[in-house]
């Protein structure tokens, strides 16, 4: 079982983000502990105490909780769940709040891997972004995660920004992969979520995304450049040196169950699905009152079907013909024929093995290529 933790705080909202997180205040970590541990407890009650994967927290910024709250939860883990040593460990961090003292409590409560959310080293992005720190401290925070022991290092990054270009785009990878050289990488495309300051500024013409022959050269170079460093390209937005790739993610791809606990987290397991209140008083409520995960909905062969499909075809690793057939009773092949001669004819897939992966021209335009294939 993998399992996630939401932690909802921010030291304030970026202009694009659409994640449930707040600005805490009063005693809402106190809440936030209390609720969480209780669901742990009940979690750990209903499923027998699983033999966890992998562990992830996730938010939010994670770094922003303090030290002793972070130690209290990380024991609660292995309190509530079977923990194996050398567990893959994640826990997200922001650089204005990844200072080395934090960096290293992290590593002291059993933090493995670190997921820095750089999205940026130019300042004028970051400006755009609301993100709270600058481009020196986002490389500060790296250094600063080398000195605490962190051996296994992600950084995010966003490309698609408004006034961005390759050119640009590839500065922002060159000062990752030649200058910090992390173990892994996560490059998203800008998505501007219904609501957020960012999508009104846009959406009223005030800033405008790069068009899509820019935005595809973007991914093409990028992708290209960071395969030549010595990065494998093995998700859509996700690039890993050997042996580096992230369990917990792939383990989702993979369908794996998944636990996810605190405020708008997201569980399957054993075939059934829910998810928690979006509000962390809310959800509070609902955890303290033993009610966590109470009405879950069953999934639909159609629905894990379909989730097969689209989560498989994210990765370099692909679609498992035999693993349709035994889920479908139908043969992958011979229902979508005719689309995947057409899209090998244009270069998009390519067929051995019994896996159908997409290229990177296919991963370019992986969402029309899913909607056909699943036919939406």
């Amino acid at each position: 079982m993998l399992l996630y933790v939401h932690v909802p705080f921010c030291r304030r909202k970026c202009t694009y983000c659409a994640f449930a997180s707040q600005v805490p205040e009063g005693d809402d970590f106190a809440l936030w502990e209390r609720a969480l541990t209780a669901e742990m407890e009940l979690s750990s009650k209903r499923f027998g105490r699983p033999v966890l994967e992998t562990v992830y927290f996730g938010g939010g910024t994670p770094s922003l909780l303090p030290a002793w709250l972070f130690g209290c939860v990380a024991d609660a883990v292995r309190k509530n769940f079977e923990v194996p040593k050398g567990i893959e460990f994640t826990v997200e961090a922001n650089p204005e709040s990844a200072d080395l003292h934090t960096l290293q409590d992290l590593v002291a409560a059993g933090a493995t891997r670190l997921s820095l959310g750089v999205q940026s080293f130019a300042d004028d992005d970051l400006r755009l972004l609301g993100r709270p720190h600058t481009g020196e401290q986002a490389v500060a925070a790296y250094e600063a995660a080398r000195y605490a022991g962190f051996r296994n290092v992600g950084l995010d990054l966003i490309w698609g920004l408004p006034g961005q270009r390759t050119a640009t785009w590839l500065r922002q990878l060159k000062v990752a992969a030649e200058k910090l050289r992390p173990e892994h990488l996560s490059c998203y495309s800008l998505t501007p979520e219904p609501g957020t300051p960012l999508a009104a500024l846009l959406e009223g013409g005030q800033l405008a995304l790069p068009g899509e022959n820019e935005q595809s050269r973007m991914f093409m170079t990028g992708s290209a450049y960071l395969e030549g460093q010595g990065y494998l390209h093995y998700e859509i937005s996700n690039f890993a040196r050997m042996g580096f790739t992230s369990r917990h993610n792939t383990g989702y791809w993979e369908g794996k169950d998944y636990l996810g606990l605190g405020p708008s987290a997201v569980s399957t397991v054993g075939g059934r699905r829910w998810e928690n209140p979006r509000g962390l008083a809310a959800w509070a409520e609902e955890a303290l009152a033993g009610k966590s995960g109470a009405r879950p909905e069953e999934l639909d062969r159609a629905t894990r079907l379909r989730e097969l499909v689209m989560l498989s075809l994210r990765t370099s690793k692909g679609l498992s013909m035999a693993a349709y057939r035994e889920l479908s009773g139908r043969s992958f092949s011979e229902e979508h024929g005719a689309l995947l001669q057409a899209l090998r004819r244009h270069g998009l897939v390519r067929i051995s093995k019994g896996q159908v992966r997409l290229s990177a021209n296919g991963m370019l335009v992986s969402n029309l290529i899913l909607e056909r294939l699943m036919g939406t």
